[in-house]
């Protein structure tokens, strides 16, 4: 896509001091812009290499002097980074403004969707299937029995959704992710060998959330595992039957939720969490990355460590970890001394 810079300032309502006639096609950063290219400047840092990109248009502040003569075209805005995002999410809503079902694909005679949906290639709808406005389903993903999709959703290509799953507005589901795998329930009997639980519940998913490619999230057993409204699920992540995560959380990637575990709302979880079941984890937690966690946490705690404790305690005897075997060799010098003595 080609854009002017009469174009993008129209788009940011911002002011152009150059060629407004000038033509972009691609985004750079500022210290590698090349001709045809749209950068920003908002760190100081980076101002000094406004002199020397070659980028064609640069988004800056208002409030920006140029010490000497520039080649690329400025846009001046009120904020340069929040005006160079609200660019970005608009090209990817024209990039991603696609519309029509296309072959081959499969849609079930009962099942529903509103308008302007994109259906891509190999895509499968089941039966009683119910999808809402907009929704931008792209090939080879799978839509199981009696699934319910909200508005403005998109499902990238080779996901899967399985049976029973409700998913609100305004969610995106990444590349990969599965929705509604059975839980990992099984029961070992006189023998030693295991029997499957039937996994019967569903998976809810509430409005505006990320789920990130790669990320499987687990049917429960019984009743529902639930996403509530505006979590954020980075790559990777395992969330087990009957799991219920808060508002507004954050997850990143490679972290693991055992069955039944509930998480609070704001929570910052780091990568390689390991979070066993059954546990309950309060409101604002902050839990540092690869920590084990096996105990309840209360609103507000920041952890660290496998078993995980308190941050500042974890710091404070991370300090011993680490001279450990000093701290040996003296005691045992101390304990040669006091053996002598006696």
């Amino acid at each position: 896509m080609i854009f002017t810079a009469i174009q993008i300032a129209g788009i940011l309502d911002g002011e152009i001091e150059g060629d407004e006639t000038v033509e972009v096609s691609k985004l750079a950063k500022i210290e590698e812009g090349t001709e045809g290219s749209l950068t920003f400047l908002s760190n100081p840092k980076y101002t000094q290499y406004i002199y020397s990109t070659n980028a064609s248009i640069t988004i800056v502040d208002k409030n920006f002097e140029a010490e000497s003569d520039l080649t690329t075209t400025l846009i001046r805005v009120d904020d340069a980074y929040k005006a160079f995002s609200k660019l970005l999410e608009y090209y990817n809503m024209v990039k991603m403004n696609k519309t029509g079902i296309e072959q081959p694909s499969f849609i079930s005679a009962s099942a529903k969707y509103g308008e302007n949906m994109y259906l891509g290639a190999f895509s499968y709808l089941g039966d009683n299937v119910n999808i809402g406005k907009n929704a931008k389903i792209y090939p080879n993903v799978y839509i199981g029995d009696n699934v319910t999709i909200g508005d403005n959703v998109v499902v990238f290509a080779g996901a899967k959704i399985y049976s029973e799953s409700i998913i609100g507005d305004n969610c995106v589901i990444h590349s990969g992710a599965i929705v509604g795998a059975d839980g990992f329930g099984f029961t070992p009997n006189e023998k030693g060998e295991y029997s499957k639980v039937p996994q019967t519940g569903n998976v809810i998913i509430e409005d505006h959330v990320d789920v990130g490619a790669g990320t499987t999230i687990d049917r429960a057993t019984l009743g529902s595992t639930i996403i509530r409204r505006g979590v954020k699920l980075d790559n990777q992540i395992q969330i087990a039957h009957n799991v219920e995560i808060g508002e507004h959380t954050a997850i990143a990637a490679q972290t693991g939720i055992a069955g039944s575990t509930k998480i609070g709302k704001h929570c910052l979880i780091g990568g390689q969490v390991g979070i066993a079941g059954h546990l309950y984890i309060g409101d604002k937690v902050r839990i540092q990355a690869q920590s084990g966690i096996g105990r309840n946490i209360k609103d507000g705690e920041t952890i660290q460590g496998s078993p995980a404790i308190g941050y500042s305690d974890f710091n404070k005897s991370y300090v011993h970890f680490k001279n450990l075997p000093k701290i040996v060799d003296k005691l045992y010098k101390l304990e040669k001394k006091i053996t002598k003595n006696d």
